[in-house]
């Protein structure tokens, strides 16, 4: 679909755009996963996990400003930089007029996602929590320490596959009953050389949870350990 000049390899973890730098390439993944965030008040804040096929850096090439957020690498990961000459011939082949309120649209959706990123922090906890979901036919009981109100990381070998959907039961310390959600594989990682700081595992984002167990679980990660 897309005409590249070239293909870069990026190990986990590895940043492959800098938050702040200067360049304009645009790049499409083609294997493994790119984790997408941002600074905010100098914390950092991941906006999205990008799959095979997704493409990013495209803000730079439109607007010509600097890198607004930072790519890493989760697992290991190939991205091909899309053909700079094709890029600009394409881009020239649209009117003036058009070019100009692409050019606008581009800008505003920046201001309105830095906006967004600056009133809206998940909260986040390292406490320790228990939960448990299916594996086929299996029950699985695990931890995740790495929390959000919108998805975990849970340390597993034998991760999902990306984009499966599952109900997971959550179990808040103190709490008589667990909180039951749905939930999407958001991108996996394999067993790596350094499992410490790297460790096997999937991101969950949660897709399904009600408004009273989505208190709970804020409740929750706001009191901290």
């Amino acid at each position: 679909m897309y005409q590249t000049a070239t293909e870069e390899t990026y190990q986990d973890g590895e940043i492959i755009v800098e938050e702040g730098s200067s360049g304009d390439w645009i790049y499409v993944i083609e294997e493994g996963a790119v984790e997408i965030s941002k600074m905010v008040e100098g914390k950092k804040k991941v906006i999205s996990v990008l799959k095979i096929g997704e493409v990013f850096g495209e803000l730079g090439f439109i607007t010509k400003e600097k890198r607004a957020a930072t790519a890493r690498a989760v697992g290991d990961t190939v991205v091909g930089i899309i053909d700079r000459n094709y890029l600009d011939h394409e881009f020239n082949k649209l009117s003036t007029g058009f070019r100009a309120i692409l050019m606008s649209l581009v800008s505003r959706l920046k201001k309105a996602t830095d906006e967004a990123n600056l009133v809206r922090e998940a909260p986040r906890g390292t406490k320790v929590i228990s939960l448990t979901y299916k594996q086929r036919n299996d029950l699985v009981n695990a931890f995740s320490q790495d929390n959000t109100d919108e998805g975990i990381f849970i340390k597993t070998l034998k991760p999902l596959a990306d984009g499966e959907r599952f109900f997971l039961k959550l179990h808040l310390p103190g709490a008589s009953e667990a909180l039951k959600i749905g939930c999407e594989v958001s991108w996996t990682r394999t067993e790596k050389d350094d499992p410490v700081k790297h460790p096997p595992g999937m991101g969950i984002k949660f897709i399904q949870i009600t408004g009273e167990d989505d208190q709970r679980l804020k409740e929750a990660l706001k009191n901290g350990p």
